[in-house]
């Protein structure tokens, strides 16, 4: 584990995916993130890179030619991403194309993923570069899973999410496969908060596209305000945990997984960014403790 830390708090990054692996508060003592239960869940905060969530048969088509992608892309337990840069309040860290990556993403390029310390924040940044010749087609997004409850006297049924405006907002459903179908369920009618509730994710995730928030807080009815993330530079946001377990990922997501009517064109895709020869794109999202 690679470890930094400052006053307030603490971090560890498993160079295994660059997947974060602890938050801790050095003023409470507290971990917020959780430490991964394989009887559970196993993973703690995977990095979602070059797509999110499924593919329709775990495939995609881009210019005539067939590749098959693991669910969330090949960042998350890749153990080819190399730290290069480690500062008192910062680690980068990088992946970059290769022959076995060409097989299954046909586009050259730089993924890097950096966590600074900034007082009692954490800023994760995400920076990609267009090494090809041709437009690169890719989805980014995080998926950080967060203790709760953090006390013993506390229940999961005490904590809620708060955003930062009242919503209307629908979450979309997935089918068996794990695709976005168009069917919708109502989750806030001119409301911010959404209680956590053991049978809360029993449908798999909440789906939020084009999301007019750009921040939620994590609250207990009891310990009163825990943390925060705002997510200014991603569109959607998901919100998940195996039902009845002890957290709740909060995911900003630039993009989306495969929805039912997909034609499974790369190009074609709900959500995909386009990124032109030579540029570079960058989308940060950052976690407050309180």
């Amino acid at each position: 584990m690679y470890q930094i830390k400052n006053e307030f708090l603490s971090i560890a990054v498993n160079p295994v995916g660059a997947e974060l692996s602890s938050i801790k508060n050095l003023e409470t003592g507290i971990e917020h993130l959780w430490q991964g239960n394989p009887k559970i869940w196993a993973s703690q905060a995977p990095n979602l890179f070059p797509v999110i969530g499924v593919l329709k048969n775990g495939e995609y088509t881009f210019e005539d030619r067939t590749y098959k992608m693991p669910k969330h892309g090949f960042v998350r337990y890749n153990e080819n991403i190399q730290l290069i840069s480690e500062t008192k309040n910062e680690l980068v860290f990088e992946l970059q194309f290769s022959e076995e990556s060409l097989q299954q993403y046909p586009f050259k390029f730089i993924y890097q993923i950096a966590f600074k310390l900034n007082g009692k924040s954490l800023e994760v940044s995400h920076k990609v570069s267009n090494l090809d010749k041709k437009p690169m087609y890719f989805s980014i997004g995080g998926h950080p899973a967060f203790n709760a409850p953090i006390s013993l006297n506390e229940d999961y049924e005490d904590y809620y999410l708060e955003f930062d405006r009242k919503m209307d907002l629908r979450t979309y459903l997935l089918n068996d496969e794990g695709l976005v179908s168009k069917k919708t369920k109502g989750i806030l009618d001119n409301e911010n908060k959404i209680w956590l509730k053991k049978d809360l994710f029993e449908d798999d995730a909440l789906i939020f596209k084009n999301i007019p928030s750009t921040k939620v807080a994590l609250k207990s009815k009891i310990s009163g305000s825990v943390l925060s993330v705002e997510y200014p530079d991603f569109k959607n946001l998901g919100i998940w945990a195996k039902p009845g377990a002890p957290y709740v990922c909060i995911e900003p997501w630039l993009g989306i997984a495969d929805v039912e009517g997909t034609d499974q064109n790369l190009k074609n895709k709900e959500g995909i960014e386009q990124l032109e020869p030579g540029k570079i794109y960058q989308a940060d999202y950052v976690i407050n403790i309180d």
